[in-house]
């Protein structure tokens, strides 16, 4: 079985292909391809409160390259989300329209809410330890998705209009700081102990300059060294030195310091890095529907 997925961010747009296969009845996942492409939408939204129509036009003419594509891959299912970004663009629900009605997707504009049960749903807690407590994190462009996981269940979410893309542009009132560690601490209160996870661009980066193993968790320390050093070179030199792509150059600065006030702030020791996204959350989520369907068949 093969499943497509797009994630609209708020700093670029992804399209995952993945295959499906199922052994000794469990489902192996492998990828075939990502395409990404750096659009940055917050960019002009957490500033302007819209998206303008050079960047309205360039959303549309790669969605309609991932319509041809899709149509070429010819998946099984496939399903396509929109987050910050767009759900706060007063022009969203009319570019939507446009890319509706000129490609083959249905354009989902989903909240935090969401975001989290649909990274969830790619079940990377299930190779955790289940009878530990963890704390979710998603940082994207626009916002930070957290999410307090027990027995294996979401006891509580919440979003935060914390992003890199808007820490950037100066877009975080202290406010929204204080908001935030608040809530952790009330959140994590009755928790004995407890891991984080964290996923997404950002955090998979953060991982690969850490040089961990695969599966080895980032330590609180380790990771405010990492932060130290980052912040220590200039943007020329985090392109030429380390490799990174110049809309990953500048947003990795914001998104290690908040992951660094998460952890300093609940006394979180260990932050397990299974290299996942939304894009991959989408992809489990097809693959389950589309699992049902055909049982019910």
């Amino acid at each position: 079985m093969k499943f497509a997925a797009i994630d609209i961010g708020s700093n670029a747009v992804r399209l995952l292909f993945m295959q499906a296969f199922e052994f000794r009845h469990e489902a192996v996942f492998k990828r075939d391809a990502l395409f990404r492409v750096p659009m940055r939408l917050g960019e002009e939204v957490f500033v302007t409160g819209r998206i303008s129509p050079e960047k309205a036009e360039s959303l549309l003419q790669t969605m309609l390259a991932f319509h041809h594509l899709i149509k070429a891959y010819r998946p099984s299912d496939f399903m396509a989300c929109a987050t910050s970004a767009m759900r706060e663009a007063k022009n969203g629900k009319e570019i939507v329209r446009r890319i509706n009605k000129q490609t083959v997707f249905k354009v989902e504009v989903i909240d935090g809410q969401r975001e989290a049960a649909i990274l969830y749903s790619s079940h990377f807690a299930d190779t955790l330890n289940p009878a530990k407590a963890y704390l979710y994190i998603d940082v994207g462009g626009g916002s930070t998705e957290i999410a307090v996981i027990r027995d294996g269940k979401i006891l509580d979410a919440r979003s935060f209009n914390i992003g890199t893309v808007r820490m950037i542009k100066g877009l975080v009132p202290e406010k929204a700081w204080r908001e935030m560690k608040r809530w952790l601490k009330r959140s994590t209160s009755a928790l004995a102990s407890f891991e984080g996870i964290g996923s997404g661009g950002n955090i998979n980066t953060i991982f690969a300059l850490s040089r961990k193993k695969r599966g080895a968790p980032i330590s609180c320390s380790g990771l405010m060294k990492l932060y130290k050093y980052l912040c220590s070179m200039s943007y020329e030199e985090r392109i030429r030195n380390l490799g990174l792509k110049p809309d990953r150059a500048d947003v990795i600065i914001p998104a290690a310091r908040i992951y660094t006030c998460i952890m300093k702030w609940t006394g979180m020791e260990k932050l397990h890095v299974p290299q996942i996204g939304l894009v991959d959350g989408i992809i489990h989520l097809l693959y389950e529907r589309h699992r049902r369907e055909t049982l019910n068949f």
